[in-house]
């Protein structure tokens, strides 16, 4: 007899939990709700919460907008974005995740109290990312992102550093850009180093290797815009090569299915916890004998 199990640690992590409860709560109010961006890089959530209601707009859209609710997600938003709602007198809804406004503000004081002509901001993280361009608000856009470690050529080593995260990168890449940058430090600069990783996503890499490597097939469910989800599944893969990245509840293939299996089901930091039940349910109904662990 087969066995399933669901990952407990797997699904949305407090900060996208926490906006797509403000969005539902804002919607049962009734009325228009404006997103900006994707509310979180699932797009069976997206698709939910269109249903119900939500209308997804970029930043050029926003401008356009005035006397309307808008929301926020976790990601955060540089000051532009406030700007532009007290100037249109538009409601905003804050989702934003508080570690991520927690490290806008470590980012705006460092870049308050050190002069430009001596000193630079260094964040580590994507280009474009919405997180990244919310930090780089924080300082006119005139920190410097490093996305690898090849980037810090870019750097002038002989001014004094500070280097943070966004708050979703490797721990291990961000000790390894600082300590390249801390060899490479000259003419007596100063280099500061920010720990700025949320460990409620960090701590997923561990779990996640550890709930791959108990499972005879492993499934993970992800959105196709989540990094993180591409992360995941990744470590996944490597520890257990019997893992297979699907979008949807309709993507699992039943050929790969025996009923003696122990299948495990997981996901990225924006998957809800419905979608991988969804999985488990499919997965049933074509292989009743099969039990989910409790």
């Amino acid at each position: 007899m087969g066995k399933m199990e669901i990952d407990k640690r797997s699904g949305c992590c407090f900060g996208v939990a926490n906006a797509l409860k403000k969005a539902e709560e804002e919607l049962n109010r009734g009325g228009t709700l404006y997103c900006l961006g994707d509310i979180v890089h699932n797009n069976l959530e997206v698709e939910r919460l269109a249903k119900m209601g939500l209308v997804t707009i970029n930043h050029d859209q926003m401008k356009e907008l005035k006397n309307v609710r808008v929301l926020l997600r976790a990601h955060g938003e540089p000051p532009s974005t406030y700007q532009i709602a007290r100037e249109n007198n538009i409601e905003i809804i804050d989702a934003s995740c508080p570690v991520v406004l927690s490290l806008q503000k470590r980012i705006k004081n460092k870049f308050m109290e050190k002069p430009e002509e001596t000193s630079q901001i260094v964040i580590y993280g994507k280009k474009g990312h919405a997180e990244v361009n919310g930090l780089l608000g924080q300082t006119d856009s005139k920190a410097i992102v490093i996305e690898k470690k090849e980037d810090i050529d870019k750097l002038d080593f002989s001014k004094n550093i500070s280097l943070f995260s966004q708050t979703t990168k490797s721990l291990e890449g961000l000790a390894e850009v600082g300590e390249m940058i801390k060899e490479r430090i000259k003419g007596g600069a100063e280099f500061e180093y920010f720990d700025t990783i949320c460990r409620q996503v960090s701590n997923r890499v561990p779990n996640i290797k550890e709930f791959a490597a108990k499972h005879d097939l492993v499934l993970f469910i992800a959105g196709e815009k989540s990094s993180n989800g591409k992360v995941l599944f990744a470590e996944c893969k490597d520890v257990n090569p019997n893992s297979y990245f699907i979008h949807s509840p309709e993507d699992v293939d039943t050929s790969l299915i025996k009923s003696d299996m122990s299948i495990g089901i997981c996901g990225a930091t924006s998957t809800p916890e419905w979608q991988m039940e969804a999985v488990a349910k499919k997965i049933q109904e074509a292989f009743p004998s099969i039990l989910l662990e409790e």
